[in-house]
């Protein structure tokens, strides 16, 4: 059997060619993975755009229909970071429906992945750091209410700490938040999550894979998730341009391994979604993107 991958044309919204966000790396990333046969033609899982009702399960319902209607205010536009047009604001919809589906198909398979998600900058009442919603909380709440999960334990190694899907769940005993991030970088308010890491700038492969390693044993010992949703951000890299680290490819190879191995060895299902990468060479980045599909069709 393939893995299980989920993808949507909305995912590459219509933003202005000069925007710094790298729109077009997840119509690379698409590219790639059928050009090296990751996935086969037709063979992506095409998600539905999350509901109204399923989004509001994480965020207040005046910003859902904010965004709903393309009606964002300025304010809260300028901290999400895009033009809030229809095309983003269906994006997010469908990056979220896309994160729904990608727990569904992990509690079926084991393992599944999105091409993209991990926006998890987005709080309960709005969006910030180039998030609309918080797809991972969308998808977590999304899961418990059609019962087929009580508890799930995030982990999140994007290079910048996972602030609103700590707010979001905060009170939240069922969800257990897991950030390992560089200290000084964005944001600078940080949100507690239930286990913080903050690593120091210029890290490299061995130190930073040593940390996690022992994070990850903790917090395995310490949860029973029914499912884990994987932020398996690139901005660690040592290149990226909004990160203050040193991993390598194949440094973040052997973290995606890791993880992977951890949790599936210990039989439970794994929601992998794609998380930050801003380096300034598209096709570049959006390969990079692709080892965390690489390394989880090992693991099917």
């Amino acid at each position: 059997m393939r893995l299980p991958i989920v993808h949507h044309p909305a995912f590459t919204a219509d933003i202005p060619a000069q925007h710094r966000f790298p729109m077009l790396k997840f119509k690379g990333v698409a590219e790639i993975l059928l050009a090296d046969r990751i996935v086969l033609a037709g063979g992506f899982v095409e998600p539905e755009p999350a509901t109204r009702e399923q989004l509001i399960r994480a965020h207040d319902v005046t910003y859902v229909d904010q965004v709903l209607n393309a009606s964002v205010p300025d304010k809260i536009a300028r901290e999400v970071g895009f033009p809030m047009t229809h095309s983003v604001c269906f994006r997010g919809q469908c990056a979220t429906g896309g994160s729904i589906e990608t727990g569904r198909l992990a509690l079926r398979h084991g393992i599944a992945c999105n091409t993209a998600g991990g926006s998890h900058h987005a709080r309960s009442s709005h969006g910030a750091g180039f998030c609309v919603f918080n797809d991972v909380a969308v998808a977590v709440r999304a899961l418990q209410a059609e019962g087929v999960i009580r508890r799930a334990l995030v982990i999140d190694l994007d290079v910048h700490q996972g602030d609103g899907t700590a707010e979001i769940f905060r009170h939240d005993p069922s969800v257990f938040t897991l950030s390992l991030h560089s200290e000084k970088n964005y944001p600078v308010r940080k949100v507690p999550s239930d286990l913080d890491v903050a690593l120091p700038d210029s890290l490299e492969d061995n130190p930073y894979l040593e940390t996690l390693e022992d994070a990850l044993t903790g917090v395995l010992r310490r949860t029973e998730p029914d499912i884990v949703f994987y932020n398996a951000g690139v901005d660690p890299h040592r290149d990226d341009r909004l990160g203050r680290l040193c991993l390598s490819d194949e440094g973040l190879f052997e973290r995606d391994a890791m993880v992977m191995a951890a949790v599936r060895g210990r039989g439970l299902p794994l929601a992998c979604v794609l998380g930050g990468g801003y380096s300034k060479d598209i096709d570049v980045l959006a390969r990079r993107h692709t080892i965390v599909h690489r390394v989880a069709s090992g693991f099917i």
